[in-house]
């Protein structure tokens, strides 16, 4: 059994308009996906700004009402609060928030914002609970003297790190990871991203890692979702997402990706300009009358793409699209 498993999860936001303020539509910010994570796996969700991965996030950690679908956890549906408490769900599934500054009390020290959570679940003794802090600042690589800081007083990076150790502070089985290291240099996302891996093989950790930076994501997941518009339009391996992407959206994010070699930047940047073409022709096959995506169709056993019943036939028969 999958350690959690989202299906046909949505999220609508009702738009109210006229005399009596009647519902008259909807936003559709998560609009019927499905998707598994395994226990000690990194699975990585990837869109856009405004695809639904955000919303995704936060329905599962519980900060989202969610419309309609389900996510089991232990065999119970956690959108129901009651199974939620029963199974000590709270607990077991944390945050790291995207903005790590806003995400942290300014009037709080970080001995006292680390120590939230202990205090919520834990019930320790006041020499036990600064011993558990202390622990948790050097699994994250930060001295004993940040105990009595205000967040202000570190970088961002700092911060981050901060917000990295308050999520493990109880030992959960989930953390969700809502672009962690989006705003940081490349240097300190390298070095978040390191203790992230550090912190999975100690403890074991799942985490559902949200971003909409690819070249991050490689680095991080072995199973991905990319999602558009609220719904999945690919989900696959590593090797499936990047070596046979199928989805237009897909190429058009993995064109997107800055290259490093800059003996290659004039062929990159023709090959970018290239997708981005061939996406503004030929986007409506990969799209509804609505402008959503179709339903997924699985290619293979571990990849699955969301296409037109004729386009997804294709592939399975030809193994690659046909332009």
């Amino acid at each position: 059994m999958s350690l959690i498993e989202i299906k046909d999860l949505k999220v609508h936001y009702p738009i109210r308009s006229g005399f009596w303020n009647r519902v008259t539509d909807s936003v559709k910010a998560v609009d019927g996906i499905s998707f598994n994570i395994e226990a000690g796996e990194t699975y990585g969700l990837v869109g856009e700004s405004g695809s639904g991965k955000s919303t995704t996030g936060k329905s599962v950690v519980g900060l989202e009402k969610v419309t309609s679908g389900s996510i089991m956890y232990k065999g119970k549906d956690i959108t129901k609060k009651s199974n939620r408490n029963h199974l000590d769900y709270n607990h077991d599934v944390q945050m790291i928030f995207q903005d790590s500054l806003s995400s942290l009390n300014p009037r709080k020290r970080i001995e006292d914002i680390i120590a939230e959570p202990l205090r919520n679940f834990e019930h320790l003794s006041k020499d036990d609970e600064k011993l558990r802090v202390l622990q948790l600042l050097d699994i994250v690589g930060l001295d004993a003297d940040a105990l009595y800081k205000y967040p202000h007083q570190f970088s961002g990076g700092q911060r981050q790190r901060i917000g990295v150790a308050r999520a493990v502070a109880t030992n959960p089985k989930l953390i969700i990871a809502d672009e962690p290291v989006s705003a940081l240099d490349l240097s300190v996302q390298a070095q978040v991203l390191n203790f992230m891996k550090k912190i999975q093989r100690e403890f074991g950790i799942s985490y559902l890692f949200i971003s909409h930076d690819l070249g991050v994501v490689r680095h991080m997941c072995n199973n991905i979702a990319i999602m558009n518009r609220g719904r999945l339009v690919e989900i696959g391996t590593r090797d499936d997402i990047y070596n046979h992407p199928l989805h237009i959206y897909t190429k058009r994010l993995l064109a997107a990706i800055p290259e490093t070699n800059v003996s290659q930047r004039k062929a990159h940047r023709e090959a970018r300009l290239a997708v981005e073409q061939v996406y503004r022709e030929q986007q409506d096959k990969y799209y509804d009358e609505h402008g959503d995506a179709y339903p997924l169709v699985q290619v293979s056993p571990t990849h699955a793409v969301a296409l037109p019943e004729a386009l997804a036939q294709q592939i399975v028969q030809e193994g690659e699209v046909k332009a």
